[in-house]
Parts: C-alpha cells; structure tokens; sequence
C-alpha cells in the first residue's frame, strides 16, 4: 500500500513523507516541476537526463483508459447518441485532467523503480 499512497498523495517513493512536485498539478506555472531531491530523506528525483520520457508511456495508457471508459460508457448506456457527443466529453475531459495525467505519470514512473523504505 506504500506505492498507492505515494502516487495518490504525490509524496516521495522512498520515504512516502517529502513532497513530490513543488507545487499542486493545476499550477500551470509549475506544473510538473519536481524538487531536485527529497527535502526529508534525500531521495535524488532527478536520476539522468531524460529519465521522466518513459513517463509518457504511463499518460498514454492512462489517457486511453479513459477515452475507452468514456466511449464504452456512452455505448453502452446512452441510446441514439450523436457521434460528436462522445468526442465532445472526451476533449473536454482530455483537456481538463491533462495536467493531473501528467504530475500522475511522472509519480507512477519513479515509483516503479524506487523501492520504499520498509517502516518498523
């Protein structure tokens, strides 16, 4: 349960305690800026230069988990719906969690390669 609680409270993998991101994920002026390194345990968040591109594999298949949650839903449960109607939530909803896909990628990406420190 360290992993979840790490990704959904944006904490440090290793520590769970040291914030993440400088800021929340809808300051668009920082968004997606991490600390250099852990402020509570050191952890060092910039491993190599170009470590968060992999990040991207994770916001595609988040993205796509939604637009076929939205696709299917509309398929399954709206009759005689217009076409564009799901392309419409889709956008929008594209468009409004994008930055939030994209703090959750980059945490989910570290916390596949960092193990947590096991608490007494």
């Amino acid at each position: 349960m360290s992993k979840l609680k790490s990704i959904f409270k944006m904490k440090c993998p290793r520590c769970q305690e040291g914030n993440f991101f400088v800021s929340h994920p809808y300051d668009l002026k920082n968004a997606g800026k991490t600390y250099d390194e852990c402020p509570n345990c050191g952890l060092d968040y910039q491993r190599e230069p170009g470590y968060y591109f992999g990040a991207l594999y994770v916001s595609y298949a988040l993205g796509v988990a939604i637009f076929a949650t939205i696709y299917w839903s509309f398929a399954l449960f709206v009759k005689d719906y217009s076409v564009w109607w799901p392309i419409l939530v889709i956008a929008v909803t594209s468009i409004l969690t994008g930055p939030y896909l994209y703090a959750l990628s980059k945490i989910i990406w570290i916390n596949m390669f960092v193990k947590s420190e096991k608490k007494n």
